[in-house]
C-alpha cells in the first residue's frame, strides 16, 4: 500500500495510481515552486547498474558524457534508435558503488531488458528496483530539506537551470531562460520509509502536490519530459534537449550520426514552442490535440494542423499554457488555434471549442546548422 493514497482529498486521475491533486491543485502548485510541498512520483521507474564498467558501458550507448560521473553528480542523458529518435529518457546518478537510473512510468522494464540484452562480457548487473523502491521529487527549500534529513538512497538534481557541460542551447540568449531557476529533485527512499515522508504531510510541516502541480510547472519551464512530450518522431534538437541530455563532443554512440547533421548541417523538421491560451472558453485542450495557423483555421474542414499538443496546463501565475511541437515553417510570430476536445475525448476527431494561441518560442526555426559549410563552385 502507498501511505500517500491514505491523504485525504486525495483525486487520481490516470491508470499509474498517483495523485492528480489532493483537492487544491493551482495552492499545490504554488507550494511546490516555493519548496513546501512535494509530489509523489512512486509511477516511475528506477534501474541500479553496478560492476566495474558500468559508467563506460552506459556511455558507450547513450548521449551523454559519463567516463568522468562523480559520485553524487546528476546529468540525464537519453538512448536514441539509430535514426537518432528518443528511445528513453534517463536521469542519471552514481553513488560510488551503484549507477541509478530513474525513468519515466512505463519505461523500467523495456530499459532494462535492452540493457540486458548488451552485458555481453562486460562487468555489469542490471537491476529493476522499481518494486522496491520509488521517488519524490521536491524543489529546494523547507520540503527538500526535511527530505534529505530522513535519508533517502539517492537524490537527483535536475540539471535543467543550466547548459550542461558539451551541451548546446537553442532558445535564444537574449532574454533569461524560462527554466533558469529550476531547482526540482527526486529523493529515491526504498517504499518501507515513504511513511516517514507522508508523516511530513499529516503533521502539516509540507504539502502534498499531485502531477497536476510539477506538470504545470514544466510546461512554464519549458522542461521536456519522455512522458509528456515525446513521440515516435522526436529528436532531440527538436525539444532544446541538447541543452542537458547530449554531450556533442564525446564521441560514437547509437543516433550519433543524426544528432551530429542535424546540429552542424541540417534544422530539426520540427520545433517546440509554448502556447499561451485563450482563457474565454475555459477549457485545455488534451494531449495530441491538433493546431492550425491562422484565424477560424480550427474550424475550417481544409485546413491542414501545423502542429500538435504535447502537454496542457493550468498555470497558476500564466492561466492556459500548453507546449506543442510545430512545423519548422510555421512563422514565429504566427496566430495559432487549437482544435481539441475535453478530456478522453480523441482530439484527432472531436473539433471541440477552437482555443486561440500566441506563441513564446522556444526553439527558434534557424536552429541547427551551426557548422558554415562552404558550397563548391559549380563548373
Amino acid at each position: 500500500m502507498n501511505p500517500f493514497s491514505e491523504l485525504p482529498g486525495r483525486v487520481v486521475g490516470s491508470a499509474d495510481d498517483v495523485a492528480s491533486h489532493y483537492g487544491e491543485p493551482l495552492v499545490e502548485q504554488r507550494a511546490l515552486e516555493v519548496g513546501t510541498a512535494l509530489v509523489d512520483l512512486s509511477h516511475h521507474g528506477i534501474i541500479v547498474v553496478s560492476g566495474q564498467d558500468r559508467l563506460s558501458w552506459l556511455h558507450s550507448m547513450t548521449s551523454q558524457h559519463l567516463l568522468a560521473l562523480q559520485p553524487g553528480e546528476s546529468t540525464e542523458t537519453l538512448l536514441l534508435d539509430p535514426n537518432g529518435r528518443i528511445e528513453r529518457a534517463v536521469r542519471v546518478v552514481d553513488d560510488g558503488e551503484r549507477t541509478w537510473l530513474l525513468v519515466d512510468a512505463g519505461s523500467a522494464a523495456p530499459l532494462a531488458d535492452f540493457l540486458n540484452r548488451m552485458r555481453f562480457a562486460l562487468r555489469v548487473d542490471v537491476e529493476d528496483l522499481s518494486e522496491s523502491h520509488a521517488a519524490v521529487l521536491a524543489f529546494d527549500g523547507p520540503a527538500a530539506d526535511a527530505l534529505r534529513a530522513i535519508g533517502p538512497e539517492v537524490v537527483w538534481q535536475d540539471p535543467w537551470a543550466e547548459v550542461a557541460r558539451g551541451g548546446v542551447q537553442y532558445a535564444r540568449s537574449d532574454a533569461e531562460h524560462a527554466g533558469a531557476h529550476w531547482s526540482a529533485s527526486h529523493f529515491v527512499f526504498e517504499r518501507s520509509r515513504l511513511s516517514s515522508v507522508v508523516d511530513l504531510v499529516r503533521d502539516g510541516s509540507l504539502r502534498a502536490a499531485g502531477i497536476l502541480a510539477i506538470d504545470a510547472l514544466q510546461v512554464r519551464a519549458w522542461r521536456p519530459s519522455q512522458a509528456g512530450d515525446v513521440d515516435e518522431r522526436t529528436i532531440p534538437h527538436e525539444l532544446d534537449w541538447l541543452r542537458t541530455a547530449v554531450h556533442l563532443t564525446k564521441g560514437c554512440y547509437r543516433g550519433q550520426e543524426t544528432v551530429a547533421k542535424v546540429h552542424n548541417l541540417g534544422h530539426p523538421p520540427r520545433r517546440l514552442a509554448l502556447l499561451h491560451l485563450d482563457g474565454t472558453g475555459g477549457e485545455l485542450p488534451v494531449s495530441g490535440a491538433l493546431v492550425f495557423s491562422g484565424i477560424g483555421s480550427a474550424t475550417d474542414p481544409s485546413a491542414r494542423p501545423v502542429g500538435r499538443i504535447t502537454r496542457s496546463a493550468l498555470h497558476h501565475e500564466w492561466g492556459g499554457i500548453a507546449l506543442a511541437l510545430l512545423k519548422r515553417s510555421v512563422a514565429e510570430d504566427a496566430e495559432l488555434e487549437v482544435r481539441g476536445g475535453a478530456e478522453g475525448d480523441d482530439p484527432q476527431a472531436a473539433p471541440g471549442e477552437p482555443i486561440a494561441a500566441t506563441q513564446e518560442v522556444i526553439v527558434p526555426a534557424s536552429a541547427g546548422a551551426a557548422r558554415a559549410v562552404p558550397r563548391l563552385k559549380r563548373l
